[in-house]
C-alpha cells in the first residue's frame, strides 16, 4: 500500500513539474530606439527563465516611424506587454548638409519633431497599439542627453519627458522613468561624454533597470 502511495505522489509531482514547464512564458515585445536595442539582450537573458522578449526589427527612431510600422511590429502575436520608448530621435535637429552622423546639427538644423507633436504622435501611437493588442503597456522615458551631444539639446531630453509623461497619465500607460538613473549610469559607462550611447556595462546596467521593472508587471 505505501509503495502504491509513494509512486502516484512520484507521478504527480512529475505531472505537476511537466505542466509547469509546458505553460507558456508571457510575451513581451520592446519597441525603441538603439538604447533599447543596447539593453534588450540583458533584458532577455535575465527574463530568459520567466519571459519571452523581443525587439521590433531595427531601430524605431522616432514617432514618425512609429506611426508607420507600429502595427507591422505587433503583428498578430498575442503579447501580455509592450514596452515601447520615443524621444532621441523625436528631439534630434537634422541638416542635410551636416558631417554629423545622421546629419546631426543643432545650429542650423530642424527639429524631426517639437515638443507637441511628438506628444500628438504618442497619443496617436497608443490609440494603434490598442488597436492591435490587449497587452499591458509600458512606456520607458528617454535617456540622458550629453551637454555636447551633436543635434541634440540636453534640456530636451527633460522637456520631452514631461510631455511624454503627461500623454500616458492621460492614458492610464505605465511609466518606466530612467532618466535620473541613466545620467548615474552615462557618467561612468557613457560611451563618450557627448555621445548618447553607452558602452556595453552601461547597457548591461539599462538592462537591470529594464528586467527589474519589468519582473514587477509581469501577470
Amino acid at each position: 500500500m505505501r509503495e502504491f502511495r509513494d509512486k502516484h505522489i512520484i507521478i504527480l509531482v512529475l505531472v505537476v513539474a511537466l505542466t509547469s514547464c509546458m505553460q507558456e512564458k508571457p510575451k513581451i515585445l520592446i519597441v525603441g530606439d538603439s538604447i533599447s536595442l543596447g539593453y534588450t539582450p540583458f533584458v532577455q537573458k535575465n527574463l530568459k527563465n520567466i519571459a519571452d522578449v523581443s525587439h521590433n526589427q531595427g531601430n524605431a527612431r522616432d514617432t514618425g516611424t512609429g506611426l508607420e510600422n507600429i502595427e507591422a511590429w505587433i503583428a498578430n502575436n498575442k503579447w501580455d506587454i509592450i514596452q515601447f520608448n520615443w524621444g532621441l530621435w523625436d528631439l534630434s535637429y537634422i541638416n542635410p548638409n551636416s558631417k554629423e552622423q545622421f546629419n546631426m546639427d543643432k545650429i542650423n538644423g530642424k527639429v524631426t519633431f517639437n515638443v507637441h507633436d511628438y506628444g500628438h504622435n504618442l497619443e496617436s501611437i497608443i490609440k494603434l497599439i490598442r488597436k492591435k493588442s490587449d497587452a499591458k503597456l509600458i512606456f520607458v522615458t528617454t535617456s540622458f542627453v550629453p551637454e555636447n551631444a551633436a543635434g541634440r539639446f540636453k534640456e530636451d531630453a527633460i522637456r520631452y519627458n514631461q510631455m511624454a509623461e503627461k500623454i500616458m497619465i492621460d492614458n492610464d500607460v505605465i511609466i518606466n522613468d530612467i532618466y535620473e538613473i541613466s545620467i548615474k549610469i552615462h557618467s561612468q559607462y557613457g560611451l563618450k561624454p557627448d555621445n548618447v550611447h553607452y558602452l556595453p556595462e552601461g547597457y548591461k546596467e539599462l538592462g537591470l533597470q529594464i528586467s527589474d521593472f519589468l519582473k514587477s508587471e509581469i501577470r
